[in-house]
């Protein structure tokens, strides 16, 4: 009996260590499609000039997609009426078809603007759901394993740059690239099982509102992940425009937008290296206190960032860098310390609630960013992001001083 226990245990982990390995995998390549026009925007530009306001609307409108998205899976059920690794599939094909449809309508159009949003409502249908299953496959490491899963978000979205980088100018394709990776992610999830702690998700519940509000530990942990979301999508959205305008003041332009999309790669994908480490050590400190560090870290990374913009290329291109490994190994540890406040009946609820505002911030942030930027100077534009992360330390030492668990 002793043998045929063993037995099932070295299954067990064989088939966890295999379904993250490809829920990992499969995160990344969907996930590749959210910044794919921030990645491409400066070779559509060269090719077919736009405003700045359609630039943006781009980007931004993946995000405007992915709140609805993530909002209406919740309010209808579908991760839990479905096999969540189906929606999953699903998503990512539709996300990818969409991406895909780009190559077909002019550049800066009204329908590519409409096709980058139906793409982030089908994201929604990745990355919350990827959560799902991930958390199903652990119960005491729950920080590790959603370390894991934004570390393959992280790297997901630094991976258009990559493309770009190889790619040249030829932006047509990066995104044609893109969207079969996205393609192939629905069937890495057939090799993906559920976890023995996998369970259904309630719906959202509208009382959740009234509770982020009243109760002052959820108050400040939604305070918190908005000062964070304040900087993340900014500067994963317009790194690589930023980084192009700073070289550009010392090299040829068309070396400078080279450089630039392999820095929004580097300083990017650098960050998901991050995540899993800021997962152990959340459990063995606090992860209100692993907030601090990053925070505190990032916010002055910024402030740097904007004292050198312009300055030596070798030193502006580190602090990217440097910004980009602390802006994001924090993310995960907001939705895990409102589980952890949350009543358990509604810290579905909430986490949907918190993860839909701080995607909605970030539409003010991404549309706002390059044209405060023409107005006022990428300098003025980088330093002002610093507020997030000192609003976040603010919020999150309030929360410390509440609770000594965290």
């Amino acid at each position: 009996m002793t043998a045929v226990n063993e037995t099932m245990r070295a299954v067990d982990r064989k088939a966890r260590r295999r379904s993250i390995t490809w829920l990992v995998i499969a995160e990344i390549a969907a996930m590749a499609l959210w910044f794919v026009s921030s990645a491409v925007l400066g070779d559509m530009q060269a090719e077919s000039p736009m405003s700045q306001t359609i630039a943006a609307l781009l980007t931004s409108s993946v995000t405007a997609g992915f709140v609805v998205g993530a909002l209406s899976l919740s309010v209808l059920g579908l991760a839990d009426r479905y096999d969540p690794r189906r929606v999953f599939a699903v998503a990512a094909v539709a996300a990818g078809s969409a991406n895909a449809a780009l190559l077909l309508v002019p550049i800066g159009h009204d329908g590519a603007i409409a096709l980058r949003f139906l793409t982030g409502a089908c994201l929604a249908g990745v990355y919350p759901v990827g959560m799902k299953i991930m958390v199903g496959w652990g119960l005491h490491d729950r920080g590790l394993l959603v370390g894991l899963l934004v570390g393959g978000l992280t790297l997901g979205s630094a991976f258009p740059h990559l493309l770009a980088w190889l790619g040249g100018a030829q932006w047509r394709l990066t995104t044609g690239i893109a969207s079969i990776v996205a393609l192939c992610a629905a069937a890495m999830m057939m090799k993906v099982s559920l976890g023995p702690w996998h369970a259904s998700a309630p719906r959202f519940d509208p009382g959740a509102l009234r509770l982020a509000w009243v109760d002052r530990r959820l108050r400040l942990a939604f305070l918190g992940y908005l000062g964070h979301m304040w900087e993340l999508y900014a500067l994963w959205a317009w790194i690589g425009v930023a980084a192009a305008a700073s070289y550009s003041t010392r090299m040829d332009s068309v070396e400078a937008n080279a450089l630039a999309k392999l820095t929004a790669f580097i300083a990017i994908g650098c960050g998901a290296l991050m995540c899993p480490l800021a997962g152990i050590y959340a459990d063995r400190i606090g992860k209100a206190r692993i907030t601090i560090i990053a925070m505190a870290i990032s916010g002055s990374a910024a402030v740097a960032t904007a004292l050198a913009f312009a300055g030596p290329v070798p030193l502006v291109f580190s602090l990217f860098v440097v910004w980009g490994l602390a802006v994001i190994p924090d993310s995960a540890q907001f939705s895990a310390l409102v589980a952890d406040t949350a009543p358990p009946d509604k810290a579905g609820s909430l986490m949907t609630l918190q993860t839909a505002l701080g995607f909605l911030l970030t539409l003010i942030t991404v549309q706002l960013t390059p044209l405060l930027a023409l107005a006022l100077g990428w300098p003025i534009v980088l330093s002002a992001l610093a507020l997030g992360p000192i609003f976040g330390i603010v919020a999150m030492r309030a929360l410390q001083r509440l609770s000594s668990q965290f």
